[in-house]
């Protein structure tokens, strides 16, 4: 077996396992239906057809489904593809696990979880911390498992966790730089920023769209469940409206999905690290996966570019 299914290419044959991260049903112009399916490793995901399918078929192959597939690795529209010729479920017999197929952070969930713990005793707002402390207690074993999000960035499983890990590392060293940011600000809403996707998404290995995700999304949830806190914990003041506004912001702009732009200097400089990170993310990973000399897939959130990796390595 290669290594995943982001480093098979165009007419390579395939004969191994695969996670479903989706199916959904569709009718081709002849009349008769197919499942498209989504599958995915380790190391990335690729959809897949199957053609006439039956009503058999729909009940076995569904979401977080291990299969067995032989077929072999075609482009459609410029996209790899894999085209089945046989699939079944795995079975226990078979030695495989779903998680085998799952990636996850590369860092321990205990370590991000002792990572976080340590920022939050640098906050020395009182009314912030209890705000934040309440949040990762009703959320901890949630955060150390959930996805950062669907696709794009972080998208695994720690992704979450690993996200604002990495954002409040970029935090500590652009205050050693601006001293006059609030830190407590900032880190607070670093941590918060995203955990409304807790209930935006579905689960760890094969995150959907929960329906409240779909109709509400995470930023409203988010700045609701603040609300709400404050009001449990007593506390009053400015710092909650601005907690709020972090989170309604944080995304930059209407297009991108905030009601609100950042309006305050600390909010500004979450959207950028939380930007900057995200890209990193799906730079650093998409270079992965080609040799020096060679060009990325297009990346769809960075305007649909390629990036090439250098000849020569920073040594």
């Amino acid at each position: 077996m290669k290594k995943g299914i982001a480093y098979y290419n165009v007419g390579d044959p395939f004969d191994y396992y695969m996670l479903v991260k989706s199916a959904s049903k569709g009718v081709a112009s002849n009349g008769k239906p197919f499942l498209t399916l989504v599958l995915k490793d380790v190391t990335g995901e690729i959809e897949a057809k199957l053609w006439e399918s039956t009503p058999e078929d729909e009940e076995l192959f569904q979401q977080e489904q291990l299969v067995k597939i032989f077929g072999e690795v075609n482009q459609f529209r410029g996209k790899p593809q894999l085209r089945i010729q046989s699939i079944r479920p795995a079975t226990p017999a078979d030695g495989v696990h779903p998680t085998d197929f799952i990636e996850k952070a590369p860092v321990p969930k205990e370590d991000l979880m002792d990572d976080i713990t340590k920022f939050i005793f640098e906050l020395e707002n009182a009314n912030i911390q209890r705000i934040v402390r309440y949040f990762i207690k009703k959320y901890q074993d949630a955060l150390l498992t959930y996805p950062a999000a669907v696709k794009n960035h972080h998208e695994y499983v720690s992704g979450l966790a690993y996200h604002i890990v990495s954002m409040l590392k970029l935090a500590k060293q652009i205050k050693s730089l601006y001293p006059d940011i609030n830190k407590d600000l900032l880190y607070a809403g670093i941590i918060l920023h995203d955990l409304g996707k807790m209930k935006e998404l579905s689960g760890a290995a094969t995150p959907s769209y929960t329906l409240e995700g779909k109709l509400i999304g995470h930023i409203p949830m988010m700045v609701e469940e603040i609300g709400l806190a404050a009001r449990e914990l007593q506390i009053e003041g400015e710092e909650v409206t601005i907690l709020q506004h972090m989170i309604l912001s944080h995304h930059g702009k209407a297009e991108w999905g905030s009601p609100k732009p950042p309006l305050i200097r600390e909010a500004e400089m979450l959207h950028l690290i939380d930007l900057m990170d995200a890209k990193m993310n799906m730079l650093n990973r998409a270079l992965e996966k080609v040799s020096p000399g060679e060009f990325t897939d297009r990346l769809f959130a960075m305007d649909n570019r390629s990036f090439y990796k250098p000849l020569f390595e920073d040594k």
